[in-house]
């Protein structure tokens, strides 16, 4: 789908290689920049781990599929090979500040000059205009915390919670990519490349959008209720015989609560007037829940699955890791794949998040290759852009590669 797109990336952590790295998984070459000692994330899983964990499966999901180069851009020589090797480039995407960009002769404006077709992504944590352009942000803090999301999606009157293991990164990782597939298509028509801003504010307001633009109209938004307050009692979870929770969701639109008061056996709660109206539930909502919960505490997930099933009502079992891992859907629905370790074996990992189904039966979204070594592909990679024995040499001399 992407071959013959070289992008380079000289960027840590996740967002902006998780945006590289589904371009990775969808054709494109692209090289991994990193600094000699390669991306802190790298040691990640041995920095905050009791035990001695083997490999990384987070940089490998991330970065399978790359080439990578370790070079020193604080090096003089080592930042004229980066500028020369992102000149070869259709996109570069970086999450390195905008100051130390400037100082390698790396921003926007300076490439844009030299080579307009480029396609220039820049990952921050909150833009790359106003006083904050060069704070460091990572998705907890920008994302998470700054945008809002920390404090509408903890329950009212409980503490707030961090969240998830670069789950701000991916979405902001997805932002970035959207983005840059749109240039790759505008350059096809102006032949010019753009600009790209993607941050993890502006993904992290993006992604409670909904919420947002009702606080933007009316001044206040509904806080995040808990299960017996909810604003509509049966958009709920209720924990059923076997110990598993159910996620219970109704339509908008004509009979909400007959399908579901069928299902349970409970008919005649449908037309009880403590339930009729959306009004009188929420004014009930206590009783109701303690209702409902007493009826699915009766039998296991499984039972209640056909019995929701039967009346095609909306609902899903809260599943741990484990259970997602052995989810005969997710497996067919093409969410994992095995990525190759680079010593003869394979791990299972994520998929790209969109499957492209060729006409063969084949997918264009596949894993290309393992994961690179720090520097893995630095003197082949410089080779390519003309660089003989003797200037690498000269490059390690310098202290710009090992």
């Amino acid at each position: 789908m992407l071959e013959g797109i070289r992008v380079v990336e000289l960027a840590t952590y996740i967002a902006a290689p998780a945006a590289a790295g589904i371009m990775a998984d969808w054709g494109a070459e692209v090289i991994k920049v990193e600094p000699l000692q390669g991306d802190a994330i790298r040691g990640m899983l041995k920095n905050v781990s009791a035990s001695n964990v083997e490999g990384n499966p987070i940089f490998d999901m991330d970065n399978r599929g790359k080439r990578g180069l370790a070079i020193d851009l604080r090096n003089e020589k080592g930042a004229a090979a980066l500028k020369k090797l992102v000149m070869s480039a259709d996109v570069f995407i970086t999450n390195v500040r905008p100051g130390g960009l400037a100082r390698a002769g790396l921003d926007w404006a300076t490439l844009h000059a030299e080579k307009p077709e480029l396609i220039y992504a820049s990952v921050t944590g909150y833009g790359l205009q106003g006083e904050d352009q060069d704070r460091p942000g990572f998705d907890m803090a920008a994302f998470w915390a700054r945008a809002g999301v920390a404090n509408l999606t903890a329950p009212k009157g409980t503490d707030p919670f961090p969240l998830r293991v670069g789950q701000g990164d991916h979405t902001t990782g997805l932002a970035t990519l959207n983005g840059i597939l749109g240039a790759l298509f505008e350059r096809t028509k102006t032949g010019k490349g753009r600009l790209i801003e993607a941050s993890l504010l502006r993904t992290g307001i993006y992604s409670i959008a909904s919420d947002m633009a009702i606080q933007l109209r009316y001044g206040r938004v509904a806080s995040t209720k808990s299960r017996d307050q909810a604003v509509n009692a049966l958009n709920n979870f209720f924990q059923c015989a076997c110990g598993t929770w159910l996620c219970l969701l109704t339509r908008h639109s004509g009979d909400i609560f007959g399908p579901i008061a069928k299902a349970i056996g409970r008919p005649e709660l449908a037309t009880d007037e403590r339930y009729l109206t959306a009004k009188s539930r929420r004014a009930n909502a206590i009783e109701l829940v303690e209702t409902l919960d007493a009826e699915f505490a009766k039998h296991d997930i499984e039972e209640w699955g056909r019995r929701l099933d039967a009346e095609d009502v909306v609902w899903a079992p809260v599943q741990t890791m484990a259970q997602v891992a052995d989810d005969k859907q997710a497996e067919a629905a093409g969410v994992f794949v095995d990525i190759p370790d680079g010593a003869g074996g394979t791990g299972r990992s994520v998929a790209s998040p969109v499957r492209l189904p060729n006409d063969d039966g084949t997918t264009a979204d596949r894993v290309r290759g393992p994961a690179p070594g720090i520097g893995e592909h630095t003197a082949d990679i410089l080779k390519e852009l003309g660089y003989d024995n003797a200037a690498l040499e000269d490059l390690k001399a310098a202290g710009a590669i090992n």
